[in-house]
C-alpha cells in the first residue's frame, strides 16, 4: 500500500469540503480550489478527515493512489496557508521592478523582460530589487511561474549570474586556465 496514499488527510474547522461526483472543491479562508480526479479513487470525508482509497493493487491505481492524496492535501494547505517561492536576482546591474501586478527584469539583455503573473499570483520585491517572492494558493502555478522566471536567465556556473531559487546551489566551476610562459 502506497504510504503516501493511505496517510489521511486532516481537514481545518475553517475549511469546507464539497464534493460533486468526481470534482472536489475546497474552501478556505485564502480562497476555493476546484479539481476533477480519476473516478478510480474514492474519496471520502469523515470526522473532518479526508481519506483515500484504491480499488485494487494495478500498476495505474496505485501510482493515482499518493498523487491523489498529494494533490488534495496541497489544495488544503493552498487554501489554509498558501504557498511561496523565492527567486534570487545575481549580476552586477541585474535588477527586478515591479510595475502594478507584473514584473521588469533587468538581466542582461538589450532590453527590459515583462512577466505578467497568471490569475491567483502575485510577485512581490524586496527593496534593493534582488529578491523576487511568488506567492499563490495552487503549488503547482506557484512552482510553474517560479520556473519560468527563473528560466529567463539561468545562473551560469562560472560567475554565478542569473535567476536562481533562494535555496539552490550553483555549482561553480573553474575558469580557464591562463597560458603560462610566451607565445
Amino acid at each position: 500500500m502506497s504510504r503516501i496514499g493511505r496517510m489521511p488527510i486532516p481537514v481545518p474547522d475553517n475549511v469546507k469540503v464539497e464534493r460533486e461526483g468526481t470534482t472536489i472543491t475546497i474552501q478556505g479562508p485564502r480562497g476555493a480550489m476546484t479539481r476533477t480526479f480519476r473516478p478510480e479513487m474514492t474519496i471520502a470525508l469523515e470526522d473532518n478527515t479526508l481519506t483515500v482509497t484504491r480499488p485494487d493493487d494495478s500498476r495505474v491505481n496505485r501510482s493515482l493512489h499518493g498523487l491523489t492524496r498529494a494533490l488534495l492535501a496541497n489544495m488544503v494547505e493552498g487554501v489554509t496557508q498558501g504557498f511561496r517561492k523565492q527567486l534570487v536576482i545575481n549580476g552586477v546591474g541585474y535588477r527586478a521592478t515591479q510595475q502594478g501586478k507584473n514584473l521588469e527584469l533587468q538581466v542582461g539583455f538589450s532590453h527590459p523582460v515583462i512577466v505578467e503573473p497568471p490569475d491567483g499570483i502575485t510577485l512581490a520585491i524586496d527593496r534593493a530589487g534582488r529578491i523576487i517572492t511568488v506567492e499563490g494558493n495552487d503549488k503547482e502555478l506557484v512552482g510553474e511561474v517560479a520556473a519560468k522566471i527563473r528560466a529567463i536567465r539561468k545562473p551560469e556556473p562560472y560567475k554565478g549570474k542569473g535567476i536562481a531559487y533562494a535555496d539552490e546551489v550553483i555549482r561553480r566551476k573553474a575558469g580557464k586556465a591562463g597560458r603560462v610562459g610566451g607565445v
